[in-house]
């Protein structure tokens, strides 16, 4: 074996152990499982279906934190607390955010990527809130304009979200178009969302341009050992559909307002959807800059 050879050999031992000291709690789980579910009848179905739960669950860790923290506020909020709501939402997004850079649950890589989302996130939420597309409706320090910062981080739950998944599922993609025309239907995603305001909406340009060329593109992921697969456009739709969830939530914890919520609250329209399944393109094809999509017969890259 060549010293090359050697080097590669090795920092794949190295890989793996990492891997092996941070998934413990994993390998247990699958054990008991292995023991108790698949002897029933459709036992393989449970089995994946709970490391299926658990592992989203993980993935979602940053998201579901934040979500907790917008809801515990709202109930549990003291009086005469030194520091606004707002602001103690920021700095809970801020350390989580750091916890997972230090416990090296997230890549500096993918971390770079997702603050790039909480820029241009950051950016279309000054342009909305002054169109009075939605509202903060409480006063805090650590704000631009209207918006108080934490405001980037709900956005950077999802590409961290996507980030995670992509790594514990091993994602990898069956017709995957070409990478300049992700990269133009995100661009065009994001233009629309201001200039929408002032001429005609393309939305639905905008979703069929997404069905042109993710129309044929099958994700496949792995549970446990075998990979399984769906159609890319109904991943993007069920993890919009998720942030749909989380948006009724959060608006009930009055975190951010819209218009028709001003005097009593009411679930969000069902066509939002179609703007959180559009952002889940962007964050989606940001993403895919640090993970460059791989093809189902690619080497192994799981962790």
């Amino acid at each position: 074996m060549n010293d090359e050879a050697w080097r590669a050999e090795a920092a794949s031992t190295t890989a793996t152990a990492d891997i092996r000291r941070r998934d413990i709690w994993l390998a247990a789980l699958k054990r008991h499982s292995e023991r108790w579910l698949l002897p029933l009848p459709l036992g393989r179905v449970w089995h994946e279906l709970l490391l299926f739960g658990v592992l989203q669950a993980w993935a979602c860790l940053f998201a579901g934190i934040l979500l907790l923290a917008i809801v515990t506020t709202k109930f549990a909020w003291p009086l005469g607390a030194p520091i606004a709501r707002y602001d103690f939402l920021f700095l809970v997004a801020l350390s989580t955010q750091g916890a997972l850079l230090a416990l090296k649950m997230e890549r500096i890589e993918e971390a770079k990527v997702i603050l790039i989302f909480h820029v241009v996130a950051t950016i279309m939420e000054l342009f909305k809130t002054a169109k009075g597309s939605w509202i903060y409706p409480e006063a805090n320090l650590i704000r631009i304009a209207g918006v108080p910062l934490f405001s980037g981080f709900m956005y950077s739950a999802v590409g961290s979200y996507i980030a995670r998944c992509w790594r514990l599922f091993d994602f990898r993609f069956s017709h995957y178009p070409p990478i300049w025309t992700t990269w133009l239907l995100a661009a065009l995603i994001y233009v629309n969302f201001f200039t929408h305001h002032y001429v005609v909406d393309l939305r639905y340009g905008l979703f069929a341009f997404a069905a042109l060329i993710y129309g044929r593109t099958v994700i496949h992921f792995t549970i446990d050992e075998v990979p399984r697969r769906m159609p890319l456009l109904l991943g993007f739709f069920l993890v919009s559909l998720f942030i749909w969830f989380a948006e009724n939530i959060s608006s009930f914890s009055a975190v951010w307002l819209y218009p028709h919520q001003l005097k009593a609250w009411s679930p969000v329209s069902l066509g939002k959807l179609g703007a959180w399944f559009l952002l889940m393109i962007i964050s989606f094809v940001l993403v895919a800059s640090v993970h460059a999509p791989k093809p189902l017969n690619s080497g192994n890259a799981r962790g």
